[in-house]
C-alpha cells in the first residue's frame, strides 16, 4: 500500500465516500469541508491506484497533556477489510507523529465498539479513560 497526505480538493473528495462509511450520518460537503480545515491532515491509503483506506489526524497540545496526534478518523473501505490496510495506516500515523515529535497517538471510540477497542489493545494501545461530551 502507498500511503500520502491527500492535500487538494479533489483528493479529498475521492476520500469522502470512504469516511462516510464512518461517519454515515454526515452530509458529503461536511465531510468534505472538515477533511480541508487547516490543522486536519488526511492521509489516504493505496493499492494499485485504488483508495482502499483513509486517516485523518490532528497534532495538539492540550493544556496539560503531552504532544499527541489525535486520530479521528480511521476507516478502511468495506470491501477491502481484513487484509491489513488499517494496521498499515496505523503504522504510518505512528511514524508520522514522532516524526513531528507527538508522544502519543489518542483516539476516541464509542463504548459500544468492543472490537474496536481490541484492535486498538492489540496494537500497544492503552484505554485508559472515556471521552465525556454533552451535546450542546
Amino acid at each position: 500500500m502507498v500511503i500520502r497526505e491527500l492535500t487538494g480538493e479533489r483528493e479529498r473528495a475521492e476520500a469522502v465516500p470512504v469516511l462516510r462509511q464512518l461517519w454515515t450520518d454526515a452530509d458529503p460537503d461536511e465531510v468534505l469541508a472538515w477533511t480541508g480545515e487547516e490543522e486536519y491532515h488526511c492521509f489516504g491509503g493505496f493499492v494499485e491506484g485504488e483508495l482502499v483506506g483513509v486517516a485523518g489526524v490532528v497534532e495538539a497540545t492540550v493544556l496539560h497533556h503531552a504532544r499527541h496526534a489525535w486520530l479521528y478518523d480511521l476507516v478502511v473501505d468495506e470491501s477491502r477489510r481484513g487484509e491489513g490496510y488499517g494496521s498499515e495506516l496505523v503504522a504510518f500515523v505512528e511514524d508520522w507523529a514522532a516524526d513531528r515529535g507527538c508522544e502519543y497517538v489518542a483516539l476516541a471510540s464509542p463504548d459500544s465498539t468492543e472490537a474496536v477497542h481490541r484492535y486498538y489493545r492489540d496494537r500497544g494501545y492503552d484505554i485508559w479513560g472515556h471521552v465525556i461530551e454533552k451535546e450542546l
